[in-house]
């Protein structure tokens, strides 16, 4: 498990928890956010950095999603690297 969303499916105004244990907890960072909103026809919006919580290497952050048709969100450290799913981020429909 690198990334897991709860719950899912997701609905609009849901609380969602993602995990996170992917390349850049694997790399060390000292701090990790969570770079994530919703997107209408692919246009990102509401977007917001969350800084995530860390456990043993397992990085954990909540939000509240916003209405929209998918909520996308990437990773990125202190240093600002980020970890994109390859170019692709993370996308889970919204109902």
């Amino acid at each position: 498990m690198e990334v897991r969303v709860d719950p899912q499916p997701i609905n609009a105004g849901d609380i969602v928890k993602v995990t996170y244990s992917g390349l850049l907890a694997k790399s060390g960072a000292a701090e990790i956010y969570l770079h994530a909103g919703v997107a209408k026809q692919h246009q990102w919006s509401n977007t917001s950095d969350i800084k995530m919580e860390n456990r043993s290497g397992i990085w954990t952050a909540n939000l509240q999603v916003q209405e929209g048709e998918t909520f996308d969100f990437c990773f990125k450290d202190s240093a600002n690297n980020w970890d994109n799913n390859n170019g692709y981020n993370w996308s889970y429909n919204i109902f």
